[in-house]
Protein backbone atom coordinates (compact mmCIF):
# COMPACT_ATOMS: atom_id res chain seq x y z
CA UNK A 1 0.00 0.00 0.00
CA UNK A 2 1.43 3.00 -1.32
CA UNK A 3 -1.18 5.63 0.56
CA UNK A 4 -1.12 6.06 4.53
CA UNK A 5 -5.10 7.31 4.37
CA UNK A 6 -7.08 3.74 4.67
CA UNK A 7 -9.03 2.72 2.08
CA UNK A 8 -12.53 4.17 3.49
CA UNK A 9 -11.32 7.31 3.55
CA UNK A 10 -9.84 7.17 -0.15
CA UNK A 11 -12.90 6.39 -0.80
CA UNK A 12 -14.64 8.76 1.09
CA UNK A 13 -12.87 11.77 -0.59
CA UNK A 14 -11.43 10.33 -3.73
CA UNK A 15 -13.22 7.27 -5.60
CA UNK A 16 -16.48 7.33 -4.08
CA UNK A 17 -16.94 11.14 -3.86
CA UNK A 18 -19.32 12.27 -6.66
CA UNK A 19 -20.70 16.08 -7.42
CA UNK A 20 -24.31 15.43 -5.93
CA UNK A 21 -27.21 16.97 -8.34
CA UNK A 22 -30.10 15.99 -6.02
CA UNK A 23 -30.27 15.82 -2.49
CA UNK A 24 -32.27 15.03 0.69
CA UNK A 25 -34.19 17.83 2.88
CA UNK A 26 -31.97 16.86 5.94
CA UNK A 27 -30.10 19.90 6.25
CA UNK A 28 -26.59 21.29 7.10
CA UNK A 29 -26.18 22.16 10.38
CA UNK A 30 -23.86 25.42 11.43
CA UNK A 31 -21.80 22.73 13.24
CA UNK A 32 -21.12 20.85 10.32
CA UNK A 33 -19.86 23.98 8.38
CA UNK A 34 -18.07 25.11 11.45
CA UNK A 35 -16.33 21.42 11.54
CA UNK A 36 -15.88 21.84 7.50
CA UNK A 37 -13.78 25.53 8.60
CA UNK A 38 -11.87 24.12 11.12
CA UNK A 39 -10.15 21.41 8.79
CA UNK A 40 -10.06 23.03 5.54
CA UNK A 41 -8.28 26.46 7.16
CA UNK A 42 -5.06 24.76 7.31
CA UNK A 43 -4.94 23.74 3.40
CA UNK A 44 -1.40 25.46 2.15
CA UNK A 45 -1.27 28.88 0.38
CA UNK A 46 1.44 30.92 -0.98
CA UNK A 47 2.29 33.74 2.09
CA UNK A 48 -0.57 31.81 3.78
CA UNK A 49 -2.96 34.00 2.42
CA UNK A 50 -6.27 33.53 2.50
CA UNK A 51 -8.45 34.99 -0.14
CA UNK A 52 -11.04 32.48 0.41
CA UNK A 53 -14.41 34.05 1.28
CA UNK A 54 -17.92 31.78 1.74
CA UNK A 55 -21.35 33.57 1.62
CA UNK A 56 -24.05 30.88 2.79
CA UNK A 57 -27.05 31.14 1.45
CA UNK A 58 -29.60 30.18 4.05
CA UNK A 59 -32.69 31.78 3.84
CA UNK A 60 -35.60 31.55 1.24
CA UNK A 61 -35.44 34.99 -0.35
CA UNK A 62 -31.51 34.81 -1.07
CA UNK A 63 -32.02 31.43 -1.97
CA UNK A 64 -34.39 32.71 -5.10
CA UNK A 65 -32.09 35.90 -5.66
CA UNK A 66 -29.19 33.39 -6.13
CA UNK A 67 -31.33 30.92 -8.39
CA UNK A 68 -32.35 33.23 -10.98
CA UNK A 69 -28.50 33.76 -11.61
CA UNK A 70 -28.08 29.77 -12.10
CA UNK A 71 -27.54 28.69 -15.46
CA UNK A 72 -30.91 26.79 -16.80
CA UNK A 73 -29.55 23.31 -15.50
CA UNK A 74 -28.47 24.17 -12.52
CA UNK A 75 -31.53 26.14 -11.36
CA UNK A 76 -33.55 23.06 -9.70
CA UNK A 77 -30.76 21.66 -7.66
CA UNK A 78 -29.60 25.26 -6.24
CA UNK A 79 -33.06 25.63 -5.35
CA UNK A 80 -33.36 22.53 -3.43
CA UNK A 81 -30.39 21.61 -2.33
CA UNK A 82 -30.26 22.10 1.90
CA UNK A 83 -27.18 24.11 1.77
CA UNK A 84 -25.89 26.68 -1.27
CA UNK A 85 -22.07 28.53 -0.27
CA UNK A 86 -21.01 31.41 -2.80
CA UNK A 87 -17.11 30.79 -2.99
CA UNK A 88 -15.52 34.03 -3.72
CA UNK A 89 -11.67 35.42 -3.94
CA UNK A 90 -11.10 38.77 -1.85
CA UNK A 91 -8.85 40.88 -3.41
CA UNK A 92 -8.17 42.76 -0.63
CA UNK A 93 -6.64 39.65 1.37
CA UNK A 94 -3.35 41.40 1.74
CA UNK A 95 -5.11 43.18 4.50
CA UNK A 96 -4.87 40.20 6.70
CA UNK A 97 -1.46 39.23 6.16
CA UNK A 98 0.50 40.77 8.95
CA UNK A 99 -2.09 38.54 10.89
CA UNK A 100 -1.59 35.80 9.07
CA UNK A 101 2.36 36.15 7.61
CA UNK A 102 3.49 37.66 11.32
CA UNK A 103 7.31 36.20 10.79
CA UNK A 104 6.93 38.77 7.53
CA UNK A 105 4.58 41.42 8.14
CA UNK A 106 5.67 43.72 5.10
CA UNK A 107 4.66 41.20 2.48
CA UNK A 108 1.35 43.01 2.42
CA UNK A 109 2.79 46.16 0.94
CA UNK A 110 6.42 44.59 -0.40
CA UNK A 111 4.26 41.77 -2.83
CA UNK A 112 0.37 42.99 -2.99
CA UNK A 113 0.19 46.97 -3.17
CA UNK A 114 -1.01 46.71 -6.40
CA UNK A 115 -4.71 45.26 -7.15
CA UNK A 116 -3.83 43.47 -10.31
CA UNK A 117 -1.06 41.42 -8.79
CA UNK A 118 -4.08 40.92 -5.79
CA UNK A 119 -5.95 39.49 -7.88
CA UNK A 120 -3.63 37.53 -9.83
CA UNK A 121 -2.90 35.82 -6.51
CA UNK A 122 -6.50 35.94 -4.95
CA UNK A 123 -7.96 34.44 -7.85
CA UNK A 124 -5.04 30.83 -7.98
CA UNK A 125 -5.29 30.78 -3.81
CA UNK A 126 -9.10 31.10 -3.19
CA UNK A 127 -9.22 28.61 -6.31
CA UNK A 128 -7.12 25.77 -4.44
CA UNK A 129 -9.02 27.20 -1.35
CA UNK A 130 -12.36 26.12 -3.05
CA UNK A 131 -10.68 22.28 -3.74
CA UNK A 132 -9.98 22.42 0.12
CA UNK A 133 -13.65 23.42 0.78
CA UNK A 134 -14.76 20.46 -1.41
CA UNK A 135 -12.40 17.73 0.51
CA UNK A 136 -13.68 19.32 3.51
CA UNK A 137 -17.47 18.83 3.18
CA UNK A 138 -16.72 15.33 1.71
CA UNK A 139 -14.86 14.52 4.92
CA UNK A 140 -17.71 15.93 6.53
CA UNK A 141 -19.94 12.57 4.98
CA UNK A 142 -21.94 15.15 2.84
CA UNK A 143 -21.61 15.73 -0.89
CA UNK A 144 -20.67 18.73 -2.80
CA UNK A 145 -22.28 19.71 -6.44
CA UNK A 146 -19.61 22.63 -7.30
CA UNK A 147 -20.75 24.70 -10.36
CA UNK A 148 -19.57 27.39 -12.64
CA UNK A 149 -22.41 27.67 -14.77
CA UNK A 150 -23.93 31.05 -13.39
CA UNK A 151 -24.01 34.84 -14.19
CA UNK A 152 -20.92 35.74 -12.91
CA UNK A 153 -21.63 39.84 -12.55
CA UNK A 154 -25.28 38.64 -11.44
CA UNK A 155 -23.93 36.85 -8.31
CA UNK A 156 -21.06 39.63 -7.67
CA UNK A 157 -23.59 42.00 -7.88
CA UNK A 158 -26.77 40.39 -6.16
CA UNK A 159 -24.16 38.94 -3.40
CA UNK A 160 -20.59 40.65 -2.95
CA UNK A 161 -19.10 43.78 -4.13
CA UNK A 162 -16.05 44.81 -6.30
CA UNK A 163 -13.31 43.12 -3.80
CA UNK A 164 -14.44 39.79 -4.27
CA UNK A 165 -14.84 37.94 -7.03
CA UNK A 166 -16.98 34.85 -7.47
CA UNK A 167 -15.42 31.93 -8.23
CA UNK A 168 -18.39 28.83 -8.21
CA UNK A 169 -21.76 28.00 -6.62
CA UNK A 170 -21.58 24.82 -4.12
CA UNK A 171 -24.39 22.70 -3.10
CA UNK A 172 -24.19 21.03 -0.22
CA UNK A 173 -26.02 18.48 1.53
CA UNK A 174 -26.78 14.36 1.58
CA UNK A 175 -27.10 12.87 -1.78
CA UNK A 176 -30.76 12.38 -3.05
CA UNK A 177 -32.29 9.80 -4.63
CA UNK A 178 -30.49 9.49 -8.50
CA UNK A 179 -27.75 12.04 -7.25
CA UNK A 180 -24.99 11.02 -9.66
CA UNK A 181 -24.23 11.22 -13.37
CA UNK A 182 -22.36 7.97 -14.70
CA UNK A 183 -18.80 8.64 -13.46
CA UNK A 184 -16.98 10.29 -16.62
CA UNK A 185 -13.50 8.48 -17.58
CA UNK A 186 -10.18 10.38 -16.09
CA UNK A 187 -6.90 10.47 -17.75
CA UNK A 188 -4.19 8.21 -17.03
CA UNK A 189 -0.74 9.26 -15.38
CA UNK A 190 1.01 8.85 -18.64
CA UNK A 191 -1.14 11.34 -20.50
CA UNK A 192 -1.01 13.56 -17.55
CA UNK A 193 2.76 13.25 -15.40
CA UNK A 194 6.15 13.51 -17.48
CA UNK A 195 9.57 13.30 -16.24
CA UNK A 196 12.48 15.26 -17.42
Amino acid sequence: MSLVLDSAAQDLLFREARTANTFTDEPVTDEQVQAIYDLVKYGPTAFNQSPLRITLVRSPEARERLVKHMAEGNQPKTASAPLVAILSADNEFHEELPQLLPHFPQAKDAFFSERPVREQAALVNATLQAGYFIMGVRAAGLAAGPMTGFDFAGVQKEFLDDDHTPLMVINIGKPGDNAWFPRSPRLELDQVITTV
